[in-house]
């Protein structure tokens, strides 16, 4: 251990850490901005600084290492003096947009601003020509916005994607997309999630939902994702992980939709058909169609479209469970409530950028229309409720609305990465153990075999495992991040099924979750994913008879091509 003094007062801190990291353990506020655990310290904003004694100069506490016998002051007039300058450059940096910004009412710059004091009008904006980078409808960056931190440069790099670089130097930095055949951005977002400012943010589609919630000729439905009960509450300041299922429901009420719907139902389909489809596969006997691969990730969809175009065959036909949910919304309940599909209007509240891609394409379109009318991440959702002066932590909770009201307890684990392929095991190991296909089985012998999949669980890159489906041993794989992927990749003819998950951790670490995303939040999300399951009377997708009664119809009906299966070819 190693002695410090932080503001007169003696410390005993372990070598390696940062003075921030002594900080923040400490309790001793250090105001940041640039500072995220998830990229390299690059030390830029310079709102950290610190006086540390027999040194000329100030010294960033998130990239200094603590040294034996260390004098460390962070409230000097030097500090004070410098620490102010700063934010005010960072202001000239950036013009205000804060009545349409997600984060306007989480915003740590104008936190800092509060707090300090600062008067944005001294300076001259330096940025204002700056272009905004549009990327689908999924992702932009504002140039204008832009403190040059490189934050998302540094998560673009993480994913392996390296899209986005910082060119030029000085006042004339300026972040841009890398524009050759070799770089494409596939929509996760990431680097949204560790943007300080929020230049790159969602593409907001929140306006749009606001107009249509006001139309009395429209029937608003929404539709809310696995991994977003257990991340909406970080915003409202409740425990990292907690279940909002219920309290969900009455936000999105009290904001004026006419239907709620849980996507746990569409989870349960996309489920079911991975585990018949994986079955077929093996039953085939054709090494050129396996490994399969999950499909549910449109940014894992996007990498291979644009990077490895020769894999795309090997994607399960399932639909994601969103665009499932809402083909049955547009469809099935349509038809039982006698309404006309093109006068309701779908949103989908997701922890995921890509999802508002995934929505716009032609493949997933239902009579040639899309199925999801609007797409929210969370950090959107969130804004709405603030915006309407709904506060979630306060509300009373309420059931989903019946026909599509839950899912099962596979369902619930749809957001951690492992869960889609524990989910599809867990149904294609009773649905294997079934001989004769033209005989019915006994629910208690559907229930029957294996249950928890621990080994696909957690937050490491790539994990492997064996398992028996169908009396065949089956070698498994899930890949958290893209960029494991290429690890990957040179072996994948060892594999009988793989899932990828673009976002680290999956979509309990997406592109549209709540500020801050860490390590220690995606593990606490997973937990609550997980509790959840455990929780659930049914624990299987095909123990669900109100899906399975939409599934009979839509195979009554002819209509498996348009509403349960899609492909996606390559581009031309």
């Amino acid at each position: 251990m190693l002695s410090i003094k932080i503001n007169n007062r003696k410390y005993k801190v372990k070598p390696g850490q940062t003075i921030l990291e002594v900080a923040q353990a400490n309790n001793i506020k250090i105001p940041s901005l640039c500072h995220h655990p998830d990229v390299k310290t690059k030390a830029s904003c310079r709102v950290c600084v610190v006086e540390i004694k027999g040194m000329n100069k100030l010294q960033t506490a998130c990239s200094t290492v603590v040294k034996e016998g260390m004098d460390i002051l962070t409230e000097s007039p030097r500090v004070k003096k410098a620490r102010n300058l700063n934010i005010e450059l960072i202001f000239a940096a950036h013009i205000e947009k804060c009545g349409d910004c997600t984060i306007r009412y989480d915003c740590d710059l104008l936190k800092l601003a509060r707090d300090y004091g600062i008067k944005i009008t001294r300076f001259n904006d330096r940025k204002g020509k700056r272009k905004t980078f549009k990327f689908g409808n999924a992702v932009e960056i504002d140039g204008t916005q832009c403190i040059d931190c490189a934050n998302c440069v540094a998560a673009c790099h993480r994913q392996g994607i390296d899209f986005l670089r910082l060119e030029g130097s000085g006042v004339n930095q300026e972040i841009k997309p890398v524009r050759d055949q070799d770089h494409a951005c596939i929509y996760c977002g990431q680097c949204t999630n560790v943007c300080p400012v929020a230049s790159a943010q969602e593409q907001s589609e929140w306006p749009a939902v606001e107009r249509d919630l006001k139309n009395p000729a429209k029937i608003m439905v929404a539709q809310f994702a696995p991994a977003v009960r257990v991340s909406l509450g970080d915003e409202f300041g409740l425990p990292y992980g907690a279940n909002c299922t219920k309290k969900i429901n009455t936000a999105l009420k009290k904001l004026g939709f006419d239907y709620v719907f849980d996507i746990n139902f569409g989870a349960d389909i996309t489920t079911l058909i991975e585990a018949e489809e994986l079955l077929e596969k093996l039953k085939s006997n054709k090494k050129n169609k396996l490994p399969m691969f999950t499909s549910c990730c449109p940014a894992w969809v996007a990498y291979l479209e644009f990077y490895q175009p020769e894999l795309l065959a090997h994607l399960t036909t399932a639909r994601s469970p969103q665009i499932h949910n809402a083909g049955a919304i547009k469809s099935y309940f349509a038809q039982k409530h006698q309404i006309n599909p093109k006068d309701l209007v779908v949103v989908s509240i997701v922890p995921c950028t890509a999802k508002k891609y995934e929505a716009r394409r032609p493949e997933l379109f239902y009579q040639k229309r899309p199925l999801v009318d609007h797409v929210l991440t969370v950090r959107e959702f969130a804004f709405l409720l603030k915006k309407h002066n709904i506060d979630l932590k306060s509300l009373t909770g309420s059931e989903t609305d019946a026909l599509f009201n839950d899912g099962s307890g596979a369902a619930a684990i749809y957001g951690a990465s492992g869960g889609v392929m524990e989910s599809a095991l867990r149904s294609a190991v009773c649905l294997g153990s079934v001989k004769d296909k033209t005989k019915k089985m006994s629910q208690n012998k559907l229930s029957a075999g294996r249950l928890e999949f621990k080994e696909v669980r957690g937050l490491k890159g790539i994990k492997e495992a064996t398992v028996s489906v169908a009396g065949k041993r089956l070698k498994v794989a899930v890949v958290n991040g893209i960029r494991n992927f290429k690890r990957l990749s040179s072996k994948l003819n060892q594999y009988h099924y793989v899932e990828v998950m673009a976002c680290p951790g999956g979509c309990l670490g997406g592109g549209g979750q709540p500020f801050p995303t860490t390590d220690y939040i995606r593990r606490k999300r997973l937990e609550g994913m997980y509790a959840l399951d455990k929780s659930k009377n049914i624990r299987r997708a095909h123990e669900n008879q109100k899906m399975l009664d939409y599934y009979s119809w839509v195979k009554e009906n002819n209509l498996s091509d348009q509403l349960l299966h899609t492909s996606f070819p390559k581009k031309k």
